[in-house]
């Protein structure tokens, strides 16, 4: 019933900049908050980014400055923007409400980011 779909990851050098978009299906993201998250081979799971129903947003400490997070009420979507890319950011994003734990139904596929050094 709840389906999130993100796309735009890529294979980006080091400072390029990416656009990330999380389209969801069956609840609107303007009622929910929504963050983004992410994945690397033996790293933990960390939420970089939210937004809250209000629009307020929070970021990791290690994204603060180079990502923002924004909302498209009108096409149901979620992005993420992400500048002054590092090899560290390399990883599957996924996005899902920020809630803890996460919805482990709501997961998607994620999208492959790889920052090249």
């Amino acid at each position: 019933q709840v389906q999130l779909v993100e796309s735009g990851g890529g294979l980006v050098q080091a400072g390029g900049s990416l656009r990330l978009s999380c389209t969801a299906s069956g609840f609107t993201v303007d009622k929910h908050p929504m963050g983004w998250y992410r994945q690397a081979p033996g790293k933990q799971r960390e939420l970089v980014a939210a937004i809250s129903s209000g629009g307020s947003t929070n970021y990791a400490d290690s994204v603060k400055g180079r990502f923002t997070i924004s909302r498209d009420n009108a096409k149901n979507t979620v992005y993420l923007q992400m500048n002054s890319l590092k090899p560290e950011d390399t990883a599957v994003y996924l996005c899902n409400v920020p809630r803890v734990p996460p919805r482990d139904d709501y997961w998607g596929q994620g999208t492959q980011v790889t920052v090249s050094s």
